[in-house]
């Protein structure tokens, strides 16, 4: 084989290793909740 067949050979597998890597990693992250203070002068009216 040619050298430049097995570096693009090596290429592919480590793309193809790479996205599949990717795509098994858990991106799902949970909800913050965040408090805001909200005032009430308009509700006094």
């Amino acid at each position: 084989m040619s050298r430049l067949l097995v570096i693009v050979a090596a290429v592919l597998i480590l793309l193809i290793g790479g996205l599949f890597f990717l795509s098994s990693r858990d991106a799902e992250k949970q909800p913050v909740r965040v408090e805001k203070v909200v005032p009430l002068d308009n509700l006094a009216n």
